[in-house]
């Protein structure tokens, strides 16, 4: 509606008020609640879908990966004149991760590539910039260095070892997909703007 609303969406990947329930956000090949044998899509993509409107803030942080950039999307959504929309990287007992080391799952999640950190500000547009700027770096980890550190994805090595496989494959192939996505779509140019500029990037 245009309206200057901020909306936090804590990101568990799953229903944590019905006690780790599987979701649309739950990735590919984790186990969960009604997902006993791993969830076989891929999870949706809340903030490209924010993104489409074109109006609204959006911004993807994850604390223990980058403090700073978390931060800064704090602050502009803030200041955003309209709605804004963070979505921040929020691990979650049911992971089953010693929660002591939630910060390090954060940072695996972005260095794998499962979690971009991006800020979408439609106000850069009006300086002829493109308004996607990507804040994370190339994955620099294999995704199964992100997941099996979990017994969400892990327990099902032992009781489905060949879905286990082909999950794991194919969340691979998710997360690549979704940062190429993130690094094009932060690499465009306004149409119809030949000054145009893409946004800043791998900061």
């Amino acid at each position: 509606m245009g309206r200057n609303v901020n909306v936090l969406v804590l990101d568990t990947e799953v229903y944590s008020n019905t006690g780790g329930q599987c979701s649309k956000a739950t990735p590919r090949g984790a186990v969960a609640k009604f997902a006993a044998g791993g969830k076989p899509l891929a999870a949706k993509d809340l903030a490209l879908m924010a993104i489409t409107y074109g109006h609204v803030y959006v911004a993807a942080v994850a604390l223990g990966a980058n403090d700073a950039q978390t931060v800064k999307a704090f602050m502009e959504a803030e200041a955003y004149d309209g709605p804004s929309l963070i979505i921040a990287y929020s691990h979650c007992i049911s992971h089953g991760i010693n929660m002591r080391l939630g910060f390090d799952t954060q940072k695996r999640a972005v260095e794998s590539g499962h979690f971009p950190l991006f800020r979408y500000n439609p106000e850069l547009a009006v300086q002829g910039k493109y308004p996607l700027q990507l804040d994370s770096k190339k994955p620099s980890i294999s995704y199964e260095d992100f997941a099996y550190q979990q017994t969400r994805f892990k327990m099902l090595t032992k009781s489905k070892p060949e879905d286990a496989k082909r999950f794991l494959a194919l969340a691979q192939q998710d997360a690549t997909r979704r940062w190429h996505l993130y690094e094009q779509l932060a690499a465009m140019q306004l149409i119809g703007n030949e000054d145009a500029k893409p946004g800043p990037s791998h900061e």
